[in-house]
């Protein structure tokens, strides 16, 4: 046997290049076989029994070397070769400690990217909140905070400056330029005074029909312009009719009270009567609850619509249709119940003989002069001009367009357009389908396109155009005298709109646009709606109810469109996470957001309202917990009711995961 051994090992030496070749592709087989191995447990397993193999082989040619030491060659020989074999041992060693650094390194690299997710959305997370504590403490202007997100968001690594940036000007904030210059056109012409005192002159005059007719116009107008506007523009109606009539000796406005503090020579303060308090906090109730009747009536109805389209950008959006058909009906509901409330509260109905009823009762003759002090303003305006019948035709027109863009039940208006238009579409659908199928297709593409901004727009652009008068007509007139000799003004100029404009909304709304885009670009929404999840056990209908008694409650605080931007982003991951429609939880939400009827601060038209009729603010607050609870049991009962037959909210739709 010792023979044998010797002379392999003599072999050996003689090919010790073999020997090397042989080595390095058995260490290339060994980590080749260590690639393949799914864990560290075999390659161990491989590295001891090459261990033992060597160690046998030591054994033996020490043992050799007790029975032969003569030749020192032949075992200076036996130690190369061991040593070779422990170099592939270390070499099987070095294999597997690499797969273990490269699998330790993949997930080191998977942790590191959760840890990276994670830290972007808590720095999101901090933004919201540092803005949600801005806007509800007002420690800076309301504007001012909303553009916190252009610096905090690309210095955090959450967006870049430019996806931050467009934020601030898209489809919503055009819309509501749009609608804010129809406002300020309208008010400019003078023809929403023609229509209160066309519907006054309708309803009657007495003090229950003044104030329901005030009631229906300030409402009407709060659908199309600012809540501010409407109420700021009713105001002068009611302290006119409230003054004449104080003159004729049928009613006082004001009660005199004595200064509380018992100081000489201090004037009494003025304390409103029942009768003056429900006619001012007709126009403040009513412009808040008109609002919620258009898209275009209040900024909260323009964040909810900006935030559904792009937080879901594959849903059909919100119409100006499909919005009319659901809030209409509760709108009218609200506004006649509270009517009813301050006509019970103040105004002595169903209780004939108390004093408050005593008060109102002017008769005949006080009618009479209510009737002469709307007709006489009426009559102060003259006949309607050519500025009042366009500025009326173009609100009309503009109305039709945003109504007819999508309404549901035909095709909209750019599908009309479509056919008349000879040339192909920039946004083609596939050849392959059949023609019905093919318009289909092209009505969604064509309404997710074409928005209302751009009707918005168009209407804009031509009250620039067209001139507010028709001196242009005389200009070949064969008299020189009759020739103008200056330029026909157009329906609006921009200095009017430069005063008149509300710039400071479009950063508060775009800062809630930022947020919405801060939150799902940084998986902060799929974090919060998936700590959400455990609200599954709870009734929908009981959360709906939570939540508008949270926006309700929040809004008397703070700004309307603060609070809008603050929760709707929860909402619709809430709303994700439950799988319940998005709209079901953030349109009653946003709603609510506009009920303000306790506190001068909640909303400008109280604030407004507080101060031209001297009301204290014990008693708007009395006077709100009717509105308060009124709205928030129709806006629960009709949502979840009509709202869910108009927007199909029965069914989780496949857009919103």
């Amino acid at each position: 046997m010792v023979v044998q051994m010797v002379t392999i090992l003599i072999d050996q030496t003689w090919k010790r290049n073999d020997t090397e070749i042989r080595r390095n592709s058995t260490i290339a087989q060994g980590r080749e076989s260590v690639s393949r191995v799914p864990g560290r447990d075999r390659v161990e397993e491989g590295i001891q029994h090459n261990e033992c193999i060597t160690n046998d082989i030591r054994e033996q040619f020490m043992n050799c070397r007790l029975i032969k030491n003569k030749n020192r060659r032949i075992w200076q020989i036996v130690d190369t070769i061991s040593l070779n074999l422990l170099e592939i041992v270390r070499d099987y060693t070095m294999a597997a400690d690499f797969v273990t650094y490269r699998r330790r390194r993949y997930y080191r690299g998977l942790y590191q990217q959760k840890h990276l997710v994670l830290v972007r959305a808590m720095r999101c997370l901090y933004v919201v909140g540092l803005m949600a504590m801005f806007w509800m403490t007002e420690v800076l202007p309301l504007p001012i905070t909303g553009l916190i997100p252009v610096v905090l968001y690309p210095l955090m690594g959450i967006m870049n400056t430019v996806d931050t940036c467009t934020c601030y000007m898209n489809d919503t904030t055009m819309m509501f330029i749009g609608s804010m210059v129809i406002a300020i056109v309208i008010e400019n012409s003078g023809l929403h005074m023609r229509i209160a005192l066309l519907i006054i002159k309708m309803i009657g005059c007495s003090h229950r029909r003044l104030t329901l007719g005030l009631f229906c116009v300030t409402m009407f107008l709060s659908m199309w312009i600012s809540n501010t506007a409407a109420t700021t523009m009713m105001l002068p109606i009611v302290e006119t009719v409230l003054l004449e009539l104080e003159a004729q000796g049928l009613g006082n406005m004001f009660d005199q009270e004595e200064n509380s503090c018992g100081e000489e020579g201090t004037e009494p303060t003025k304390k409103p009567t029942h009768t003056t308090m429900v006619y001012y906090l007709v126009t403040a109730y009513a412009s808040s609850l008109g609002g919620i009747g258009t898209l275009v009536g209040t900024g909260t109805n323009l964040t909810l619509k900006g935030f559904f389209e792009k937080r879901f950008p594959n849903s059909s959006g919100i119409s100006l249709a499909s919005w009319m058909l659901y809030s209409v009906p509760p709108m009218l509901l609200m506004g006649f119940l509270t009517w009813l409330w301050l006509q019970v509260m103040y105004m002595g109905m169903f209780r004939p003989d108390s004093k408050d009823a005593r008060a109102i009762n002017i008769g005949l003759q006080g009618e009479k002069v209510a009737a002469t002090v709307v007709e006489k303003k009426y009559k102060e305006l003259g006949p309607i001009t050519w500025h009042e019948s366009v500025v009326g035709i173009l609100f009309f027109t503009v109305v039709l367009l945003w109504f007819f863009r999508n309404p549901g039940f035909t095709e909209g208006w750019p599908i009309s357009l479509l056919l008349l238009c000879p040339y192909p579409l920039l946004f083609p659908v596939a050849e392959t389908e059949t023609r019905f199928n093919k318009m289909s297709a092209t009505n969604v593409v064509l309404c997710r396109h074409v928005k209302d901004s751009t009707a918005a727009a168009c209407v804009t652009i031509l009250f620039f155009v067209l001139p507010s008068k028709l001196d242009f007509l005389r200009a070949f007139d064969s008299d020189p005298i009759n020739r103008p000799t200056k330029p026909s003004p157009g329906m609006i100029s921009w200095k009017m709109i430069n005063q008149k404009m509300h710039w400071s909304l479009i950063l508060v709304l775009g800062g809630g646009f930022a947020i919405s885009a801060g939150s799902t670009s940084s998986n902060l929404s799929s974090i919060v709606g998936n700590a959400l999840v455990a609200l599954k056990l709870i009734n929908p209908f009981a959360i709906l109810v939570i939540v508008c008694v949270f926006a309700e409650t929040v809004t008397e605080l703070t700004s309307n469109v603060a609070v809008a931007n603050i929760i709707l982003p929860v909402l619709a991951e809430m709303c994700v996470a439950l799988r319940i429609h998005p709209l079901f939880l953030m349109m009653p939400a946003s709603l609510c957001c506009s009920f303000s009827f306790h506190l001068p601060v909640g909303t400008p038209p109280n604030a407004i309202a507080v101060a031209a009729g001297h009301i204290k603010t014990r008693d708007i607050a009395i006077a709100g917990i009717g509105p308060t609870i009124i709205t928030l049991l129709v806006t629960t009962l009709a949502f979840s009711t009509w709202g869910t037959y108009i927007f199909n909210l029965s069914e989780f739709p496949d857009w919103a995961t």
